[in-house]
């Protein structure tokens, strides 16, 4: 085996490499996440490569979703991306050369006489051998199909795990491990060792379910002379009861979470927190990350999905984005709900007033939108259930006279505002419940939204009077 000390004297390399037969789900993006943050941490590279050798799962819209989401997650890679498929000639080649130098052979076994010694091999409590590992390939019939198999050594397997530590396997475990099938299409554990060794990958970092499949490609690279990468498993994701985790635990695409109404940074945030940890430091910048992200951190228990959690650190996010940019990215969200005003230039300049007030009261974009939803409502309101009971006959009479003295008032600010509604309510003799209850209903119609005064400052003077006067003096 050669040393993995000589990759810590060159150039850092991680790789993301998914299948594409869906989305990018949440435990591959965190997977991304992890690889593109040690890379960067150590000023190093982070590269893409789609397995898609699978030619029947395979698919376009499944590789553009993959990508979009690494995008979208502002997970940006180095160089182009690379198709695993487009490599099978080399993935032949050094299939082919390993037979030469009898570290693979030609296994000339029938599907059924391959079933037969599996069986066998279960019974006697070790994994398959082939009858072809000393045979002559010369006993074989004349153009008979054959598989191209690994030669399984007799010595135990040992790899250095960053996170799970020293990992052995008898040699027994391992059987004779297909490289080549009968069409000499190159099988995942071969391509993923010459395509990992030909991008110089120096770390690889990935779901401890792929454990077992290091174990296997550690001989492959030390059949070939071949420096093994830095191997890292790190624990599945579960769900919220400890099980593996489903759809139905929220295991969604990450264009799911986007529709949700999550920042990137928000994930971002929350998924490095899934299984990786700095002291207690729980809200991160990207700036921040990089330069505390490695691999000893990395947790060996599994992580549990928490969507609340990631509500409470996309809060954080949204309270410290810029204003511009989340009065863009809410207006999509703004859309989607009924009866607002058509002046789109008025719209955007009120939500960009109000957003360093709005963006400290919601936890995903969704939740900014109903915020900023009384901003926009087309008038005139109507009013139902409790919002019309509020408005009864001492309410109206009572707000007649408000509209009066906010007519007067000149300076229109939270401060002034406020002493106005305080006044009021003083010279009425009654509780500030009387006179914010029914103003809030009529400036509002019931939608959330911050401190009256404001509310009132926001939507402006003449606004504010017409929705008053809208219920006071209905045509």
């Amino acid at each position: 085996m050669i040393s993995q000390v000589q990759h810590l004297k060159s150039m850092i390399r991680t790789r993301f490499a998914p299948s594409p037969t869906g989305f990018l789900h949440i435990g591959g993006a965190r997977t991304a996440l992890f690889n593109w943050l040690f890379a960067r941490h150590h000023g190093g590279q982070f590269l893409l490569r789609i397995e898609d050798t699978d030619r029947a799962r395979s698919t376009q819209p499944a590789i553009d979703a993959i990508q979009d989401g690494l995008g979208w997650l502002g997970l940006t890679w180095d160089g182009d991306v690379v198709s695993q498929y487009s490599r099978a000639d080399r993935h032949v080649e050094i299939a082919h050369q390993m037979v030469a130098s009898g570290h693979a052979f030609r296994c000339y076994c029938t599907a059924d006489e391959t079933d037969a010694l599996r069986a066998a091999a279960f019974e006697e409590g070790r994994a398959l051998r082939s009858p072809w590992r000393d045979r002559d390939p010369a006993d074989a019939p004349e153009g008979a199909p054959y598989v191209v198999r690994f030669r399984a050594g007799d010595e135990d397997m040992l790899i250095e795990d960053a996170v799970q530590g020293d990992v052995r396997w008898a040699a027994k475990e391992f059987d004779d491990l297909v490289l080549l099938r009968t069409d000499m299409s190159p099988t995942y554990n071969l391509a993923v060792v010459v395509d990992d060794h030909d991008m110089e990958i120096t770390h690889i970092i990935r779901g401890d379910d792929h454990l077992v499949n290091a174990g296997r490609q550690a001989q492959i690279y030390d059949a070939l002379g071949w420096a093994r990468p830095v191997f890292a498993h790190i624990p599945l994701i579960h769900g919220p009861d400890g099980k593996k985790l489903s759809k139905r635990h929220g295991a969604l695409g990450a264009e799911a979470y986007r529709d949700m109404g999550y920042l990137p940074e928000g994930l971002r945030n929350y998924l490095l927190r899934l299984g990786w940890s700095h002291g207690d430091q729980e809200f991160f910048t990207d700036a921040e990350a990089i330069a505390a992200f490695d691999m000893g951190g990395l947790n060996k228990s599994p992580s549990r999905l928490d969507l609340d959690k990631l509500s409470h650190i996309n809060a954080h996010h949204i309270a410290r984005a810029d204003d511009e940019r989340l009065s863009g990215l809410v207006m999509p969200f703004l859309a989607k709900l009924d009866g607002q005003i058509d002046d789109e230039d008025l719209k955007a300049r009120r939500i960009r007033n109000a957003m360093p007030v709005l963006k400290t009261r919601a936890a995903t974009l969704e939740a900014l939108a109903e915020q900023a939803y009384f901003l926009v409502k087309a008038r005139p309101f109507l009013l139902e259930g409790k919002l019309a009971k509020a408005l009864n006959e001492d309410a109206l009479e009572r707000l007649n006279r408000l509209f009066t003295r906010l007519v007067e008032t000149d300076a229109w600010t939270e401060e002034t505002l406020t002493g106005v509604l305080k006044q009021f309510a003083e010279s009425e003799n009654v509780g500030f419940g009387k006179v914010g209850q029914p103003l809030r209903a009529v400036l509002t119609g019931g939608a959330p939204a911050p401190d009256l005064a404001l509310v009132m400052a926001f939507l402006g003077r003449d606004e504010v009077l017409d929705r008053i006067k809208d219920q006071i003096s209905p045509s």
